[in-house]
């Protein structure tokens, strides 16, 4: 259920504001939803399934994702390099959501 917010009260203030905050921008639900359907991903997995993304901009929406708790990076000292990704506590429980969004879709595709 919406909560009602009084007409004074500032969009910004919202919590609904403040999730989009965390999700907004072109990748970042995908990222999660690919982490959700596969569980441990790493960096090239993640660009494979997204395709048409930089390195750059992968990067960076992992960082943010990071940053916002809803990702666990875990990086394996090695060579070369290994790194993976996984949701955490914090970013499964916004899959309810994410899944909610998924089945709209299934339902309403015109």
């Amino acid at each position: 259920m919406i909560k009602n917010y009084t007409k004074n009260a500032n969009f910004e203030d919202t919590g609904f504001s403040y999730t989009l905050s965390l999700i907004s921008g072109k990748h970042k639900m995908v990222i999660l939803y690919c982490l959700m359907e596969f569980g441990v991903v790493r960096f090239n997995e993640l660009k494979r399934y997204l395709k048409n993304i930089s390195d750059k901009t992968l990067s960076s929406n992992l960082k943010e994702l990071e940053a916002n708790q809803l990702i666990v990076r875990k990086e394996y000292p090695q060579i070369p390099p290994k790194v993976e990704y996984t949701l955490s506590e914090r970013g499964r429980s916004l899959m309810k959501i994410l899944d909610q969004l998924c089945i709209w879709g299934e339902e309403n595709k015109i």
